[in-house]
């Protein structure tokens, strides 16, 4: 029994470390595309869509006319933003995936979705940058399920289960920094084909752990005392979470209900505007870049390196949200006051916590000044990892478990469809504002400030239980 116990404890902690090492250097790389841009546009992708153009005197200073390249960077951009829908609008049908076929299918399916998706930049080209699209769409698509089959591992550690998925969310935020290395290593005379042909390899690390360290179905919450997973060294009862998902507790909150209670609506409001101000960042910082730096590559390549930098940091930063959590939830409950409350209750300070480092990092980001951009990568790392891992412990804490994947799919989905305003965006900038995005900057504060509603509400709505107690 004691020889049952230890390895059951070994095996926990391995899928918990195996789990944020593998979040940690694949699941969000497509978030690292700041850096690939950079190759990619050495390397000649979608250069024919560069032309002839002319300097303000109408030539260039040494008699020359200067190439413009608007069309190469729109084009690079809608890769982006294409890859940045699918990586969250389809989360829904990943989600429905996991809650019906479990964690074995789901990872299969993810894992040939990246492998398909590296192989295609691995033998891109030039004259192939059409290969871009759905290569990064696969990328972003598996690297998503992977996330998603991870975060139930915070199951395993009962009163830690916020903190362990708020890390697992800061790791894929920090898995943006793979495409830094995949730059430097490109820089050093690594090929793409190489870089990506030993991305695709690595499926064989993640085929190994789906049958090792994870279970077939889901592991459920709370955690049964008897429950174990993978290979054992006796007898016993294997809870299979899918029997769980096929018989919910009665009290449970039917799917639709869920959906259409003021918890989620705000909850997607809070997600959706922040996730625009990001995307919109990411997906035009190099060519905000090139103009704060005034077209010097040299500072170009220096700020994009910092900023791939400042993303490994995510993972430093996401736990922190989720021991506020779980502090908060540590405090003595009231009298009648429930887990599911209590848990409510939890989530205000991080709600509005993540709202205000928002819009912290949108005032930052309008300042146009080059040396300023260091404090910005700082603030939008901090408030993405905030941001990703809260949303995904607000949603398992706040509906049944049984709708985990559904719902977090769901309202991923739906805040895809709001995140393609960016591509208007840049167009908006580049056309009409002359490549200047103050204005839209400006806009994106105010919108920012409307995140505050969510932890209002969130406290409003505790309250009203509260009293409803008394």
């Amino acid at each position: 029994m004691l020889c049952c116990d230890v390895r059951g404890g070994v095996r926990r902690w391995l899928t918990l470390v195996s789990g944020m090492v593998e979040c940690l250097c694949f699941s969000g790389a497509v978030f690292g595309w700041a850096s690939l841009v950079v190759v990619l546009k050495s390397g000649g992708y979608f250069s024919s869509l560069c032309v002839n153009g002319t300097g303000l005197n109408g030539t260039a200073a040494n008699g020359t006319q200067e190439l413009d390249c608007s069309g190469q960077d729109q084009q690079l951009s809608l890769v982006f933003t294409i890859a940045a829908f699918v990586n969250n609008f389809l989360t829904l049908s990943n989600g429905f995936l996991f809650d019906h076929f479990g964690t074995t299918v789901s990872r299969l399916f993810g894992i040939s979705l990246y492998t398909t998706g590296a192989l295609f930049v691995a033998f891109s080209s030039p004259a192939l940058s059409v290969l871009l699209y759905p290569a990064l769409s696969c990328i972003a698509m598996g690297g998503i399920m992977l996330l998603i089959t991870n975060m139930q591992v915070g199951n395993l550690f009962g009163s830690q289960r916020s903190t362990i998925i708020t890390l697992y969310n800061g790791a894929f935020d920090s898995s943006s920094a793979l495409f830094l290395v995949i730059k430097l290593m490109y820089e050093s005379g690594v090929s793409l084909m190489v870089s990506f042909g030993s991305l695709a390899a690595c499926s064989v690390i993640h085929l190994v752990r789906t049958f090792l360290l994870l279970p077939g179905g889901h592991i459920p919450y709370p955690l049964p005392p008897s429950y174990t997973y993978g290979v054992t060294c006796r007898k016993s009862e294997v809870f299979s979470p899918v029997t769980v998902d096929e018989a919910p507790p009665v009290q449970a909150k039917s799917f639709w209900k869920c959906v259409f209670s003021r918890l989620f609506m705000f909850q997607l409001l809070w997600l959706s505007v922040m996730q625009l101000r990001h995307y919109l960042f990411i997906g035009t910082l190099n060519p905000t870049l090139q103009r704060l730096a005034k077209e010097d590559p040299s500072l170009v390549s220096q700020y994009t390196n910092a900023f791939a930098i400042t993303q490994l940091c995510g993972v430093l930063f996401a736990p922190w949200n989720g021991l506020i959590m779980d502090r908060q939830k540590s405090r003595p409950r009231a009298a009648g006051e429930t887990e599911s409350e209590s848990d409510l209750r939890a989530a205000v300070l991080s709600l509005a916590l993540t709202a205000l480092l928002s819009v912290l990092f949108s005032v930052s980001a309008s300042v146009p000044l080059l040396p300023l951009q260091y404090l910005t990568f700082i603030l939008q790392v901090l408030s993405r990892s905030f941001l990703y891992g809260g949303n995904a412990a607000f949603i398992s804490i706040a509906f049944p478990s049984v709708h985990f994947g559904k719902l977090y799919g769901l309202i991923m989905a739906l805040s895809a469809v709001i995140s393609l305003l960016q591509y208007p965006c840049t167009i908006l900038i580049k056309v009409w504002l002359g490549g200047d995005p103050f204005w839209v900057n400006v806009a994106l504060i105010v919108l920012c400030l409307t995140a505050f509603i969510h932890p209002v509400s969130v406290r409003l709505h505790c309250r009203k239980l509260a009293s409803q107690r008394c």
